[in-house]
């Protein structure tokens, strides 16, 4: 069977982008992109396994 996935994207502060991409992963949620979002600022795209 499949993995069913689910997503977040978060806008990350330049100053703190490890303290709240360390939150994140203590959530279960894995790094998967970090873009430049449309106002210039920073966007992490993040995925862990959907619970059944």
């Amino acid at each position: 069977m499949a993995t069913t996935w689910e997503y977040a994207t978060i806008p990350l502060i330049i100053h703190a982008t490890k303290a709240i991409l360390d939150q994140w992963g203590a959530d279960g949620w894995e790094l998967v992109q970090v873009i430049q979002g449309p106002d210039a600022g920073l966007v992490a795209y993040l995925k862990r396994p959907k619970e059944s």
